[in-house]
């Protein structure tokens, strides 16, 4: 190959046993927005050593750790300067691993993660969602995702462009459930004032600076009027501040209706976490499936890049029939984050050029095996590289 290799530097991390860790444009999907903390506080930097940054790598379950591998590849022969601090963690994982996995990312300030399995029939008042601890522990109260149509992809509607800002920390996700008396379970939603305010005026300053029109806040306040009703209330009285940029507002079983509908109504959606889960989920549907689109946890400090739909795939996991085009995407995501535009540049032409190019796996309609589209990918990474684009 006329493109020159350079080695990356994995580390895989042992945790000794008995450790305890006590520091808690729509044709061009590959132009994806950059999407940033409002604030982005200096005292904590990215691990950056030698002209190389260290990530934090948490492969997950299901088709989790052979997606990861599929990224250490393309970036070993990219020769993108970035070393994984690899930790094996999922459903199986004790409350210790997931303590050593949270400080490793306060640590390198950035991780690439799959979906961390935590679904225990027998047991599921002893297990704690690995995914919804992570984001509390490090305080990522934003997830977004770019989900735009990708030519080549066969769905119901072509040139969809909508940007999911969902609340992270707050709502359903809060962890808080118990049995009151036997066979009769309560399951706090939990909304705040500031939790709500960050978050919206998050989607605010996104949506100016990156020449959005329009933001539809979506809620349930007709049945929920104190939960949500304080949400739609707190994105009302912010969006006055923001007079240049379109509020409204929808409840959330339209949305879905209206997404399949007629999605090209929609540029922004503001919303609340449960909401944001299922949208997100019928949005990914309509543009090809779980495969295509990534998802960011963004905080003040710590940001963790991953697929938008966080599926675990442990139905196809080893059968080389998974879809990595998610996982690389969110890796592209991240090497913008670290301003690697060049790096980034390459992987996600790359990835377009081989969607369009046919050589697609079997949830988006092909033959293909996630080798092939891998391979494919490195060939049209050799190509560009050796053309000095």
């Amino acid at each position: 190959m006329a493109f020159v290799r350079a080695l990356n530097c994995v580390k895989r991390v042992k945790i000794p046993e008995g450790t305890i860790c006590r520091h808690a444009s729509t044709t061009n999907p590959a132009m994806h927005y950059q999407f940033e903390p409002l604030r982005r506080n200096t005292s904590t930097p990215q691990v950056y050593y030698g002209g190389r940054h260290t990530v934090t790598l948490l492969p997950g379950a299901g088709v989790g750790p052979e997606l990861m591998e599929y990224v250490k590849e393309i970036f070993k022969f990219t020769g993108v300067p970035v070393d994984f601090e690899e930790i094996e963690i999922d459903g199986n994982s004790t409350n210790d691993d997931l303590e050593y996995a949270i400080m490793s990312i306060r640590r390198n300030g950035i991780a690439l993660k799959g979906n961390i399995e935590a679904y225990h029939p027998d047991k599921q008042q002893e297990v704690v969602s690995g995914n919804v601890t992570l984001r509390k522990e490090l305080d990522l109260y934003v997830n977004a995702a770019h989900c735009v149509s990708y030519d080549g992809v066969r769905s119901r509607h072509r040139n969809v462009d909508i940007v999911i800002i969902r609340q992270n920390v707050d709502g359903e996700y809060a962890m808080m459930e118990h049995e009151a008396v036997e066979g009769v379970v309560e399951s706090m939603k939990i909304i705040t004032r500031p939790n709500a305010e960050r978050i919206v005026r998050y989607a605010f300053e996104y949506a100016r600076r990156h020449n959005r029109k329009k933001i539809t806040t979506v809620h349930k306040a007709n049945i929920m009027k104190l939960s949500d009703g304080l949400f739609l209330t707190v994105a009302r009285e912010i969006a006055r501040d923001y007079p240049d940029i379109i509020h409204n507002d929808m409840i959330v079983d339209n949305t879905c209706m209206q997404l399949v509908a007629n999605p090209h109504q929609f540029d922004m959606i503001l919303t609340t976490n449960l909401y944001g889960s299922v949208i997100s989920n019928v949005l990914c549907g309509l543009l090809g499936g779980a495969g295509l689109t990534s998802g960011k946890n963004i905080g003040e400090h710590y940001v963790i890049f991953e697929s938008a739909t966080r599926n675990t795939g442990a139905g196809i996991a080893g059968k080389n029939i998974a879809n990595p085009v998610a996982m690389l995407n969110a890796s592209v995501d991240m090497l913008r984050h670290l301003n690697r535009q060049r790096h980034a540049g390459l992987i996600s032409n790359a990835i377009v050029g081989s969607i369009r190019g046919g050589v697609r796996t079997q949830d988006l309609g092909g033959t293909a095996t996630s080798r092939e589209v891998v391979d494919d990918i490195l060939r049209r990474i050799d190509i560009a590289a050796t053309n000095g684009n």
